[in-house]
């Protein structure tokens, strides 16, 4: 799998939204967007608090808030996630939306020149859970956060009937990103070694990888394995939905074509590249 250097995209995904968000007429705030119960203030909202954050705590060195007692699995983590996430979600309903835009455009743009800045090959200020590490590789943190940025600008454009993001070359770096988290997914997965899963993403900006199962662990890598014990096919509009929790396990099943062993199918319609 090679690295995927996201840095030169910041800027020019952050000003999309900025634009976007300029144009948009009062009413458009409140419509019900597919991030669960949030509405597009809200997850316009969530953008200005997670990108604030980063810069908090990696660029000024802000000592994070951590939870008390420390987390002790992955559903405690995703917990203290959750409610960190949606208080500031509910105290940021008391912003007008062209306050909630100026800032955004503010801090948007200092994080663009901050991670302009970073090394590929630093270590991460945080390991990317979702993919299972407890240490991760600058580059993937920083990939990470792009795929925040552009998953939640794409919740709001479907929200308020705009054109999605066109630029192809994002599309492809949020995949190659978030494909990351299938080596994490079936980690319970039961198989013998050498089985491989090979998993196409069709349409512009997708690719096809291929999980392979090791002695220790399964591992992930770039292009198709003709012998593989199973192969999933998805459009990129369905798979970036399945792995940003858009899109539910049955659905996408209904939406996926899958050939081979079932059970190394299922593992994929279970997979997420966020906390939840």
């Amino acid at each position: 799998m090679p690295v995927t250097d996201t840095r030169a995209f910041y800027r020019p995904l952050t000003r999309e939204l900025v634009a976007l968000l300029r144009k948009l007429p009062p009413d458009a705030w409140n419509r019900p967007t597919i991030a669960g119960s949030w509405l597009v203030r809200d997850v316009v909202a969530h953008l200005v608090d997670t990108t604030m954050r980063r810069l908090s705590f990696q660029r000024d060195g802000h000592p994070p808030l951590g939870p008390d007692p420390p987390p002790q699995t992955e559903r405690d983590f995703a917990r203290f996630i959750n409610e960190l996430n949606a208080t500031w979600v509910t105290a940021a309903r008391r912003i007008s939306p062209r306050l909630l835009t100026d800032v955004y455009a503010s801090v948007s743009a200092d994080l663009a020149a901050f991670v302009e800045s970073l090394p590929l090959d630093a270590p991460a200020l945080f390991a990317v859970s979702w993919a299972g590490e407890e240490g991760s590789v600058g580059w993937f943190d920083i990939g990470r956060e792009f795929t925040e940025q552009w998953h939640h600008q794409m919740q709001v454009r479907d929200a308020v009937g705009a054109a999605p993001i066109a630029e192809t070359e994002w599309l492809r770096a949020v995949l190659q990103i978030a494909i990351r988290a299938l080596p994490h997914a079936y980690r319970t997965t039961a198989a013998s070694t050498g089985t491989m899963v090979t998993i196409e993403i069709s349409g512009s900006g997708g690719g096809t990888w291929t999980l392979r199962r090791d002695p220790a662990r399964w591992s992930m890598w770039h292009g198709a394995e003709p012998q593989a014990t199973a192969r999933i096919v998805i459009d990129t509009d369905h798979a970036w939905k399945l792995l940003f929790n858009a899109l539910s396990a049955q659905d996408a099943a209904r939406l996926i074509q899958a050939e081979g062993d079932r059970k190394l199918v299922e593992p994929f319609l279970l997979a997420r590249s966020v906390i939840v």
